[in-house]
């Protein structure tokens, strides 16, 4: 048993890597801002299941040193971030304050705790620079940014390959990972988020880019190749990047994830809509053969599977949030 502490753990992916690595008999910490109204922190009173529940901005250098020097973890994955495209757009300043400075004072926090082993630096796909190129992403694709949220991770995972590469430093990894669908989420402008939505409201749903091309992860496959990184982290390997994604046949356009919705929902209506409000990649996909080639990782679910899963709050409503998720890890551990 080990303990892990998580940056941004009352978000989406770290509210289910909470459950995760406790099914898995770990202790765990967090250090976040506190979270959504609704999300599943909230819901299902998470703070119970923690070690230490630390509330502090990443922005404040002195705090998240001491947070993480009082929590003493054996293990940090850190993935506290502003993580809107939109909300980049809005709050500039604060993208870039909180996910560069930020992840500069979590690796500086780490390096000053003795008991930490390892760390993960959890960036996104879409620190890669977009040359129009109809084709997934490598790891040694050129990385940039043409908004204030994809630039500001793409700094933060160049500050990340530095420090990593410092003699001294942690050992660790860097995680490019693209977009995961499970239950619980209550993020802005995602579809899943929104389907659950217009389906509990009788609403239609509203779709401004139907032929643009995603990979549709179930969060516990990219949380398990979080895992499976960290455990490989050593001062050998240190500064490596390594994309987690979906197999090639899980990259979907909206319009074939809305496809499988009406599978599940029928009565599902959808409204098309022109946005040109910010402006989006047509295809945003990862190759992530490297990990699976290297280190044998490789998610459990297809894209069918992982939207349906995804959809549970609809297909099985009776259900607490805290029971569909740890009946989801059940269900997907016995898949191993």
């Amino acid at each position: 048993m080990a303990h892990y502490l998580i940056t941004g753990h009352t978000g989406f992916k770290g509210a289910w890597l909470i459950f995760l690595l406790k099914a898995q008999g770990h202790d765990v910490s967090g250090l976040a801002l506190d979270p959504v109204p609704g999300s599943i922190f909230a819901r299902t009173n998470l703070e119970k299941d923690l070690a230490h529940d630390l509330r502090i901005d990443i922005r404040n250098r002195e705090a998240t040193i001491q947070a993480i020097s009082q929590a003493q973890p054996d293990y940090v994955i850190h993935m506290a971030a502003q993580a809107l495209v939109r909300e980049g757009y809005r709050k500039p300043t604060y993208t870039y304050e909180t996910n560069v400075l930020g992840t500069l004072n979590v690796l500086e926090a780490v390096d000053q705790t003795k008991s930490v082993r390892a760390q993960l630096v959890v960036t996104t796909d879409k620190v890669y620079l977009d040359q129009g190129l109809y084709r997934s992403y490598v790891e040694t694709d050129p990385l940039g940014g043409k908004d204030p949220y994809s630039a500001s991770k793409a700094m933060a995972d160049i500050l990340a390959q530095e420090y990593l590469a410092r003699e001294g430093s942690k050992p660790g990894a860097i995680a490019r990972a693209g977009n995961v669908v499970g239950v619980g989420d209550v993020s802005d402008n995602r579809l899943i988020v929104d389907l659950v939505n217009s389906l509990l409201d009788d609403n239609p749903i509203s779709i401004r880019n139907p032929t643009h091309v995603r990979p549709w992860q179930h969060v516990l496959d990219c949380l398990d190749g979080y895992l499976c990184l960290l455990e490989a982290s050593t001062s050998e390997n240190r500064n490596s990047t390594w994309n987690i994604g979906p197999q090639d046949s899980s990259n979907l356009s909206v319009d074939a994830v809305l496809d499988y919705a009406k599978k599940i929902a029928p009565r599902l209506e959808v409204r098309y809509e022109r946005s040109e409000e910010f402006p989006e990649d047509a295809q945003l996909t990862l190759d992530s053969s490297r990990i699976q080639k290297v280190l044998g990782w490789q998610g459990r679910l297809d894209s069918e599977t992982a939207i349906a899963w995804a959809l549970r709050e609809i297909s099985d409503p009776g259900l607490g949030m805290r029971e569909h998720i740890n009946s989801q890890i059940n269900e997907w551990t016995n898949l191993a």
